[in-house]
């Protein structure tokens, strides 16, 4: 598996949400799900619309932690939700999968091709994976809130705060900037 980094470039974020929202309104959602809520997918893929339709705060548990995380939904994707729910039913599946007459969500693989499809179609160079999405998150969260790397750790579950450097490639910047700054 490939190493893949945070959507570091705000703009960019936003060109693959605008490229989603034309192609696909479910796909557009779900990206911007996972850039505001930070969750992993196999949570996000867990959810009804009766988990996120007209809420501020979301209590969710985490597969992997099974811890209960409640979250603030940011007044941007509450927006976004009141548009995407209306007309749905409470228990569907959020991120619904089209092609199935059941109630399934789509599946990882569908978000990777997805992403990837979105990432060549506007010019991004890097490799994205489901996973780009919370990193995204958590790059986003640190950078805006002036650093605070406790605060990220606190929100993404990590055990220490040097895991979450490492996770959102703070550390890897660091040693980039060094490095190319040498001069003899």
């Amino acid at each position: 598996m490939k190493y893949v980094m945070p959507i570091e470039d705000r703009k960019m974020v936003g060109v693959i949400g605008d490229y989603l929202r034309e192609r696909n309104e479910r796909d557009y959602v779900l990206f911007m799900t996972g850039v505001y809520l930070g969750r992993r997918i196999s949570d996000i893929l867990q959810y009804r619309v009766r988990d996120l339709r007209g809420k501020d705060r979301i209590a969710i548990a985490e597969q992997k932690t099974g811890e209960t995380i409640l979250l603030p939904i940011n007044p941007h994707l509450q927006k976004i939700y009141r548009d995407f729910f209306k007309g749905k039913k409470d228990y569907e599946f959020a991120f619904r999968n089209s092609r199935s007459k059941q109630n399934t969500p789509i599946s990882r693989i569908r978000v990777w091709q997805i992403l990837n499809e979105a990432a060549d179609a506007v010019g991004y160079k890097e490799s994205l994976s489901c996973h780009t999405l919370r990193k995204t998150f958590a790059y986003w969260l640190y950078m805006d809130t002036g650093g605070d790397i406790v605060m990220v750790q606190e929100v993404l579950g990590h055990s220490d705060p040097s895991i979450t450097r490492r996770y959102i490639g703070i550390d890897q910047q660091k040693k980039e900037k060094a490095i190319n700054g040498l001069h003899f």
